[in-house]
């Protein structure tokens, strides 16, 4: 009997204690489902919404680009692209045999869209073909049931309404590179496209805008199911040039009966540049939907570089436009003035170097106006002597050479203007008197860029202000160009010498442009011409009767330069002109520049935007 008690008791002790630990563990269990279900319930909401919404980024609307009166230059057009989803193609190779039919599509083409589809997953659609016209769009509809997995799909291009005309400006858009990758996810975007050069590049932050974002609900795999909301992004800014269209399309067209040429026309208050043309150019459209290889290794290999802007790139010896920078040394210097003469025999002895004039029987007693108007060497040469090399360095860098000028364009150039000191530095040798004698007429080390010749121009026109070149004119409506510049320190009546000189140049008979002077009264233009040395004809091809510039293979023909301003008696506009071998300046640059002179005067595109 006791023995059954004793039983039923450690029963009963265990069945309670069984019961306590199921207990226990119910009541983890339940506390635990509370906990999730009330206590963490939102945070689980979240997790489970982001595993069903996917945030997407949608690609920003590039802004425009417009000139000073609001010409369209870049814009966006709508862009039909074909695209194939692979998992509804049964065959990938027979839907583009007949896709081909339709569309062109090259074997690279073809090798692209294959590698696309193995990359990516099999309901991600592949870009076949961009670009397309409406009657391509028409038929691959029309063959829908042929084509399966192929739709249509729209989107943006950049166009280029000028195509050449402003290539060199606006430069073009192309694919992000893995070295542009800069953290902002808009560029991971498939198909975006940024600035690759010209003012695409340098405004690329105005122009892109901000992303907009997409929410979609997507399954298991990421597969889209549809969208559950869109917020809009913010476009680019619209950019406003300071370029007039259509001065800048004449500009173009005029130096292209020319196989290498560029010309920049400024106004001399402003800086505002008008016109900037480079020739040969090359289509920017063609890099919105990526270039062929093969047109790209043409380009590229071109000896007269058409995706170059020498405008802001080229650098050339200055020739004798180069004198006006020497004359105003030596007045400035107050060691040689406007009265001082020189005598002109054709040459100066230096030592046992003879330095040649251009004009072999020399020009006999010159003075500074007639040494500038008939550009006399040995003028030159001689003053040079007396002042220096770094008096004449000096003066260059306040007329804007020899240094970036800071205009809004990548790929600009510094030029060069030589000293004691540079050719220390870079050469580890003394500076040499024939040396300042050959920098003297814009020669030798001496390198300047088109812009800088023209600024050069401009702060010599206005009276000595420094006044620094920009495209820029507005962002968004809202201006930002500078108007007003600080002096450069020259003397007004040093300038008035050399600007009445370059008068001379242009209207008077014995100037050296006097043939290509502009005729119409209170529109004359001033200048001066300038012809640079490529390579020097030996004595044994003189003997062989090689003499002439056109005697020459084109490579080796001398450079043609001109600068000038107009009008005369109340200067505003301001060009520069360099023709590549183009041979003498007063034939070749100085027409140029007066047809685009004498362009500007007539549209006169200051004087319509103040009004």
């Amino acid at each position: 009997m006791k023995r059954d008690l004793d039983r039923q008791r450690l029963l009963t002790r265990r069945t309670l204690v069984l019961g306590g630990v199921q207990l226990s563990m119910l009541s983890s269990l339940v506390g635990r489902l509370y906990y999730l279900q009330v206590v963490e319930s939102e945070r689980y909401r979240v997790l489970a919404d982001e595993n069903r919404i996917s945030l997407r980024l949608v690609a920003p609307t590039r802004g425009p680009i417009v000139d000073r009166f609001g010409v369209p230059l870049a814009v966006n057009q709508q862009n039909f692209r074909v695209v194939l989803v692979s998992e509804r193609t049964p065959d990938i190779d027979g839907t583009l045999d007949t896709l081909s039919r339709i569309v062109l599509l090259s074997e690279a083409d073809r090798r692209r869209i294959l590698r696309d589809v193995q990359r990516k997953r099999p309901f991600v659609p592949v870009t076949v073909k961009e670009n397309l016209t409406w009657d391509q769009v028409a038929r691959i509809e029309v063959n829908t049931p042929e084509l399966p997995g192929v739709s249509i799909e729209v989107g943006d291009i950049r166009v280029y309404p000028h195509a050449a005309a402003t290539a060199h400006i606006l430069g073009y858009v192309g694919a992000v590179s893995e070295a542009e990758l800069t953290g902002d996810p808009v560029l991971s975007l498939p198909g975006f496209r940024i600035g690759k050069s010209g003012i695409e590049k340098a405004r690329e932050r105005d122009l892109r805008g901000a992303a907009g974002t997409s929410q979609l609900e997507v399954n298991a795999v990421g597969r889209v199911i549809r969208e559950l909301s869109r917020a809009e992004g913010q476009p680019g800014r619209e950019v406003t040039l300071t370029i007039d269209t259509e001065l800048q399309t004449f500009a173009q067209h005029r130096i292209a009966e020319e196989p290498s040429a560029s010309a920049v026309l400024i106004d001399v208050h402003t800086g505002g540049v008008y016109a900037m043309a480079s020739n040969p150019s090359f289509d920017p459209n063609l890099f919105s939907t990526g270039i062929d290889v093969d047109l790209w290794h043409e380009l590229v290999s071109d000896p007269t570089a058409p995706l170059t802007n020498k405008s802001i790139a080229g650098q050339y010896a200055p020739g004798s436009t180069f004198k006006m920078m020497v004359a105003l040394a030596a007045l400035e210097s107050g060691i040689v003035g406007p009265g001082y003469r020189a005598f002109c025999p054709g040459y100066m002895k230096l030592g046992n170097h003879r330095f040649h004039c251009w004009r072999k029987g020399g020009h006999g007693s010159v003075d500074m106006y007639e040494a500038i108007r008939q550009s006399c060497d040995v003028y030159f040469y001689d003053i040079s002597r007396r002042i220096g090399i770094d008096r004449i360095a000096a003066m260059c860098h306040r007329f804007g050479l020899g240094h970036e000028l800071g205009i809004d364009l990548p790929g600009e150039r510094s030029g060069l203007i030589p000293t004691r000191a540079w050719k220390e530095r870079r050469f580890r040798a003394g500076w040499q008197q024939g040396e300042t004698l050959v920098a003297a007429i814009g020669q030798g080390y001496v390198l300047a860029t088109p812009l800088q010749l023209a600024v050069m121009t401009a702060r010599i026109a206005n009276g000595g202000y420094a006044v620094n070149p920009h495209l820029t004119k507005a962002i968004q409506g809202s201006t930002v160009e500078r108007t007003s510049w600080p002096p450069i320190g020259i003397k007004t009546l040093h300038l008035s010498i050399v600007r009445d000189a370059m008068s001379a140049v242009t209207n008077t008979l014995r100037g050296t442009a006097f043939r290509a002077r502009i005729r119409e009264p209170g529109r004359e233009m001033a200048g001066k011409t300038g012809t640079a040395q490529v390579r020097r004809i030996t004595m044994a091809e003189r003997a062989t009767g090689v003499v002439k510039n056109q005697d020459r293979p084109w490579r080796e023909r001398d450079h043609a330069l001109f600068v000038g301003y107009a009008p005369v008696e109340a200067p505003r506009y301001a060009v520069s002109v360099v023709v590549e071998h183009g041979g003498g300046g007063s034939s070749v640059a100085a027409p140029i520049a007066a047809d685009l002179l004498r362009a500007c005067q007539d549209r006169d595109p200051a004087r319509v935007v103040s009004s």
